[in-house]
């Protein structure tokens, strides 16, 4: 079932009708009615109200989106990969795609995925070079035969599968609609983004994010330190519902306030807890926003 048949059908077992869950939610009965029908979907802090008001976690209103998106595969696709036998840092830039997937696997190579729908001379317009420096991979992609990064950005997403054996610290530079960071463990990744949306999922160590944009960051789980350097930004973050946490500002100016169930609350970190939510940088806002667990 669709998420629009799933929140028809827990709405009205709840007895609710549609003026009366928009009512609850803050939002019209027409936005009601279009994620009802397919003609919209609602946003994460609304996903999150929903979820909270019908008992129901966030992966069981969305597994059968998420398995419908998957089992779409792209048209096009551009492959390389090299083997590695020993730890490396890797030191990694992509330039613009629509979407970056950079994830962990069980095999000995690292794999980069150019995929698009609609670019079918991927192979001829971008070249991914790899280099093993010593202890160091470095990965470049090149846009060739004129491709901007706004045609990247708008056609080609990327998928890097990192070999977890041998990882050691992550340096990565991507701009894209949408960054995830998912099954990983290492001592540290660092990302360099233009990105309003990033999700990380299973991942542990330390999370560096540099970005300047305002983002939407969907924590699944917490297991380690996660570092935001923002200039004159506002970004909100997104926690389950049980995390110990630890938050910390530091630079000029930055500022963390906090959100249950949408509404602004008093502050639920927990002082010398491992896990740490630190904002660094220059005129800059966190919102640390707490839901349910989505595991």
């Amino acid at each position: 079932m669709t998420l629009a048949g799933k929140l028809k059908s827990i709405r009205k077992q709840a007895g609710m009708s549609q003026e009366q869950l928009a009512e609850k939610l803050g939002v019209s009965r027409q936005a009601v009615t279009k994620w009802e029908t397919d003609a919209g979907i609602p946003d994460i802090e609304n996903v999150m109200a929903i979820s909270a008001l019908f008992n129901i976690s966030i992966d069981d209103l969305l597994s059968n989106e998420k398995a419908a998106k998957q089992s779409i595969d792209y048209l096009f696709e551009s492959i390389t990969e090299y083997d590695i036998d020993e730890p490396k840092r890797f030191d990694m830039k992509f330039g613009g795609a629509k979407k970056f997937v950079l994830s962990g696997s069980k095999s000995e190579k690292i794999r980069v995925r150019l995929a698009s729908n609609t670019f079918s001379t991927l192979q001829n317009d971008f070249k991914v070079k790899i280099d093993d420096i010593r202890k160091r991979i470095d990965v470049d992609v090149n846009r060739r035969n004129g491709v901007s990064e706004a045609i990247a950005k708008k056609e080609v997403s990327i998928f890097v599968q990192i070999p977890s054996l041998y990882i050691g610290k992550i340096e990565c530079a991507v701009n894209a609609e949408t960054v995830e960071i998912r099954s990983l463990e290492c001592d540290c990744v660092e990302i360099d983004a233009k990105t309003p949306h990033i999700v990380l999922e299973d991942v542990s160590g330390t999370v560096e994010i540099n970005c300047n944009l305002d983002m939407e960051v969907v924590c699944h789980s917490l297991n380690g330190e996660l570092d935001i350097n923002q200039v004159s930004a506002t970004s909100k973050i997104y926690i389950p519902e049980d995390t110990i946490f630890t938050a910390v500002t530091k630079g000029i100016g930055t500022s963390i306030s906090y959100e249950k169930d949408g509404r602004q609350a008093e502050r639920f970190d927990t002082p010398d807890a491992e896990n740490i939510i630190e904002l660094n940088g220059i005129k800059s806002e966190l919102v640390i926003c707490a839901g349910r667990d989505r595991s």
